[in-house]
C-alpha cells in the first residue's frame, strides 16, 4: 500500500506510506488520487474525473500531482525492504534492560500482567549482586552504544529501594571507565512514593513512570489494595507533587494508565488527568485474554475509535488555547519521516532490550518473564539460546504478511512481539484488535499536526 487516504475533522489526509509525506488536499486531488490508486490509465482518470470537475482543474490537478511523484513524496518506492536479511543478521547489541528488583507488590491490580508482582513464580527481591552482574553484562554487550538505557520495574520497584540506589550508584561508578552513560527510569504505583524518593529519582533518574488509570472510580476498580480499597486518594496528591517537581526542573515524567472494557469512554480519562496538571500522559488499551471481563472486545472497537476522534479535536482545542498536553500515543515525529531504523528492527526485545528476573534470569522482555520457552539466559553465563535471539530480530513490518499491506506499519514497526504471541502462538503474527486501535492513533496523530499547522 503505497497511499493511505482518510477524511478526518472536516480534511482530506493522504499519506504516503513509504516516505512519510503527509499532504492535505482538495476534492479534486484526493478523488484524482483514489482513482490513480485503481487505475494508471490516464484516459480512464481524465473521464471519471469530468464528471464532476473541469477539464482546465483536472489538468492541473495531474501536473501538481506528477511534481509530487517525482520529488517523492507521493507514490513513493520503498528500497529498504531487500535490505531486511542482511539487517536481521546484524550483530546484537544490547542498549536497554527492564531490571525486575522486585517481584512484589503493595497492590493487586486485576489487569496485572505480573500476578501482583509473582510472575508465573515466586515473590522475590532482586539483591546488589544480581544488579550489579546485570549492568556488567548490559555495558559488555552494548558494543559502541554510549547511552544504556535501564528501567527498575516490578511488581513494585519502591519495595526494594535501597537496592535501587546501591545499583544506581554503582552505575554511575562504572560510566566513565566504561565510556557509557545510564539513563535510569523507574516505574511504580505510587503508594512507597515519599520526599526522599521524589529527590533522589530528580538527581538520578532520567525518567519516572507513575501509575494511574484516569478517574477515581475508573483507578480504583482496576488498581486496589489486597484488601479491596482504592489506592486513588493516596497516590494523587504525590504524583501532582512529583510531577510539579520534575517539569519546573526540566525532567523528564509522564503518567501511565490502561483503559479496559469497564471504561471504554477513556478520552474522559485521559482529560481528567490533564485537568489534574499532567501534561505527559499516556494511556493504552489493556491486553488480556478474551475470558477476562476487563477485556477489549470487538463490539468495544467502534466505540474507542470514536473516542480517539473525541481526544483528538478536543488536544487541537486545548493546544490552541495555549494549554496542550502530550499524549504518547499521538505523538509522531513528520520531520524527518519514519525512521528507517524502526522500520527494520521492530521493538528490539530479545536482542536489544531484556528483561532480568531478581535472580538473573534473562527474558526478551517483561511480558514474556517466567514463560521457560523464552528463557534467553542469565546474567552470569549471558545469552544462552541464540537461535531465540536470530528468530526475534527477524520480527518486523517486512516479516509480517499482516503488515505488508497496513498504512501504519512504520509508525508501529509491527506491534508487540508479546501480543503476537499471547493471541496467535507466534511472535511473528499480530494482535489484531492492537493493530486496529493503532492504526486509528496514526490517522488521529496526522490530523492533529495537520490542523495545527493551518
Amino acid at each position: 500500500m503505497q497511499l493511505h487516504q482518510y477524511k478526518s475533522n472536516g480534511m482530506n489526509i493522504v499519506l504516503d506510506v513509504p516516505s512519510g509525506s503527509v499532504h492535505v488536499v482538495d476534492d479534486l486531488v484526493y478523488d484524482a488520487l483514489s482513482i490513480m490508486g485503481e487505475t494508471a490509465d490516464r484516459a480512464e482518470i481524465r473521464r471519471r474525473l469530468s464528471r464532476e470537475y473541469e477539464m482546465g482543474e483536472i489538468e492541473e490537478c495531474l501536473g501538481e500531482i506528477e511534481e509530487l511523484k517525482k520529488s517523492g513524496q507521493l507514490f513513493s518506492d520503498e528500497p529498504y525492504a531487500p535490505s531486511i536479511e542482511a539487517f536481521s543478521a546484524r550483530p546484537s547489541v544490547v542498549k536497554a534492560l527492564c531490571l525486575h528488583i522486585a517481584h512484589d507488590c503493595n497492590l493487586a491490580c486485576r489487569y496485572c500482567f505480573a500476578e501482583e508482582g509473582e510472575y508465573h513464580g515466586r515473590r522475590a527481591l532482586m539483591s546488589f549482586e544480581t544488579g550489579k552482574k546485570a549492568l556488567d553484562f548490559l555495558i559488555e554487550n552494548s558494543g559502541e552504544r554510549v547511552n544504556l538505557e535501564v528501567d527498575f520495574f516490578g511488581g513494585e520497584p519502591l519495595m526494594n529501594w535501597e537496592v535501587v540506589k546501591r545499583l544506581v550508584a554503582y552505575g554511575r561508578g562504572r560510566e566513565k571507565e566504561a565510556g557509557k552513560h545510564f539513563r535510569f527510569t523507574l516505574t511504580t504505583n505510587g503508594v512507597l512514593l515519599d520526599d526522599e524518593v521524589m529527590d533522589f529519582c530528580n538527581r538520578e533518574m532520567d525518567n519516572v513512570v507513575l501509575s494511574i488509570d484516569g478517574r477515581k472510580e475508573v483507578h480504583d476498580r482496576m488498581r486496589p489494595f489486597r484488601k479491596g480499597a482504592g489506592s486513588y486518594d493516596l497516590i494523587l496528591p504525590k504524583f501532582r507533587k512529583f510531577a510539579a517537581m520534575r517539569r519546573e526542573l526540566g525532567l523528564k515524567y509522564y503518567v501511565r494508565g490502561t483503559y479496559t472494557h469497564w471504561n471504554t469512554d477513556f478520552a474522559a480519562d485521559v482529560l481528567h488527568l490533564h485537568d489534574l496538571g499532567f501534561d505527559q500522559i499516556s494511556v493504552e488499551p489493556v491486553v488480556a485474554p478474551p475470558s477476562e471481563d476487563y477485556a477489549i472486545r470487538p463490539e468495544d472497537l467502534p466505540i474507542l475509535t470514536e473516542q480517539y476522534d473525541i481526544l483528538a479535536r478536543e488536544m487541537i482545542r486545548l493546544e490552541k488555547e495555549e494549554n496542550g498536553f502530550n499524549f504518547f500515543h499521538f505523538m509522531i515525529d513528520l520531520t524527518g519521516g519514519p525512521c528507517v531504523y524502526k522500520r527494520l528492527s521492530g521493538c528490539g526485545s530479545g536482542s536489544e532490550y531484556m528483561a532480568v528476573t531478581p535472580w538473573g534470569d534473562l527474558y526478551p522482555c517483561h511480558q514474556f518473564v517466567g514463560m521457560e520457552d523464552f528463557l534467553l539466559g542469565n546474567v552470569d553465563e549471558g545469552v544462552k539460546k541464540t537461535e531465540l535471539v536470530r528468530e526475534f530480530k527477524k520480527v518486523n513490518v517486512y516479516s509480517k504478511k499482516e503488515c505488508t499491506t497496513c498504512f501504519a506499519r512504520f509508525y508501529c514497526s509491527g506491534g508487540c512481539a508479546a501480543n503476537s504471541y499471547h493471541f496467535t502462538g507466534q511472535i511473528g503474527s499480530v494482535y489484531e484488535i492492537g493493530c486496529i486501535l493503532e492504526r486509528k492513533r496514526v490517522e488521529c496523530a496526522l490530523m492533529i499536526k495537520a490542523a495545527l499547522a493551518e
